[in-house]
């Protein structure tokens, strides 16, 4: 099953795997149901999540009923229990979604208290179709946005961070998750690399472009932005980070304006 999984990753291009998912994704659900795991996204529980990864398979990490990973419900515990994200007593915020997930994006429509944008280059399930190095939206324009596991993607991420400094508002929040290797001190990148099977086995994905490092911090604090350097899991029980099939140590990166 494992090898299975990682060959239809590395082959079915990522829109194609999106529609398919919706319909794999109550078959599996059905067949793990189970107390031993839950995903807190919609409570349900399994008695094991699926394998996932494109170059080295990790286990049990990708819920059958959301589809989220360890960072999916790791991010949703956090605006959860430490934001005001969800709270309807505060004013109504804009929020601009960069490749939306499938586990967040229904939830995040239904919310009352925002105003919700998705958009991504590819995505089929996204609302606006951009560039994150040429946004089409002003200056100013969002109170939160979410671009998580987007930048390494990126040939130009300075850019594409000037593009989420330019349309986050002051006092804005942002969280700019991306795979990192916390051992390295610096990024790594190298463009001359193009094969995929290179690619997969340096960066990780055959569609990364760098292994982002320690520094990956202050280079989102060169852009301008306010950076807090969030280890969430530090804060959960052993019990909460192995019912959730989280993963100890990721950090999470609150941008400010």
């Amino acid at each position: 099953m494992k090898k299975l999984f990682k060959l239809i990753l590395n082959i079915i291009p990522r829109p194609l795997l999106i529609r398919l998912s919706y319909v794999a994704r109550p078959i599996l659900a059905f067949f793990l149901k189970g107390n031993r795991y839950t995903d807190p996204i919609d409570g349900k529980s399994f008695k094991s999540f699926l394998s996932y990864g494109y170059e080295k398979q990790r286990d049990n990490v990708l819920s059958p009923s959301t589809l989220s990973l360890e960072r999916h419900r790791l991010l949703w515990l956090y605006l959860k229990n430490e934001t005001d994200f969800f709270s309807e007593t505060i004013k109504r915020k804009s929020v601009l979604h960069f490749a939306p997930e499938q586990c967040f994006l229904k939830r995040f429509r239904a919310l009352k208290n925002i105003n919700y944008t998705t958009t991504d280059l590819l995505s089929p399930i996204a609302d606006v179709k951009a560039d994150i190095c040429n946004l089409p939206f002003e200056d100013n324009s969002y109170d939160v946005i979410l671009c998580n596991h987007v930048l390494e993607h990126i040939p130009d991420d300075t850019k594409a961070m000037q593009e989420l400094y330019r349309v986050l508002r002051p006092g804005g929040m942002g969280i700019f998750q991306i795979p990192q290797d916390l051992l390295r001190t610096h990024t790594f990148e190298d463009d001359t690399i193009t094969d995929k099977a290179e690619r997969a086995n340096i960066f990780g994905q055959y569609d990364h472009v760098r292994v982002y490092g320690q520094d990956y911090f202050d280079k989102l604090r060169s852009i301008g932005f306010t950076v807090k350097e969030v280890d969430y899991t530090a804060t959960l029980s052993a019990e909460a980070i192995k019912k959730y099939c989280l993963a100890k140590g990721e950090i999470i990166p609150v941008v400010y304006k």
